[in-house]
């Protein structure tokens, strides 16, 4: 399985974007779709998670700011980011999760920019 994330770019303090991650088969198979960030010299943080049986859940800074979708007919996830504030900038990577499976498949990622 192949996912491919688009939509990152530079975009000023309290602007948004968003973000998509398209897989190259059903993403029906993933228990877990979710997407992680890296900021400059930071390690990789869990940014959102959207698992079949439990829902969505978000760190705590982009809380009210983030939401992460998906759309099973486009076999793609997303994740709407608004009032993006400089702190978010960062490689932002999709993943996912198959049912009963312990092996996590990755996006390439794709840089967020914010501006202040």
């Amino acid at each position: 399985v192949q996912l491919v994330e688009s939509g990152g770019g530079l975009v000023q303090s309290g602007g948004s974007l968003r973000l998509s991650c398209a897989a190259s088969e059903t993403i029906g198979q993933f228990y877990t779709v979710g997407w992680f960030r890296q900021p400059p010299g930071k390690q990789r943080e869990l940014v959102s998670t959207l698992t079949s049986d439990t829902g969505a859940t978000y760190r705590d800074s982009v809380k009210d700011r983030f939401t992460i979708s998906k759309n099973n007919a486009e076999n793609t996830v997303y994740l709407q980011m608004n009032n993006l504030k400089p702190e978010d900038t960062a490689v932002y990577y999709c993943y996912g999760r198959p049912w009963g499976s312990n092996i996590d498949y990755w996006g390439q990622g794709t840089q967020v920019t914010v501006s202040s």
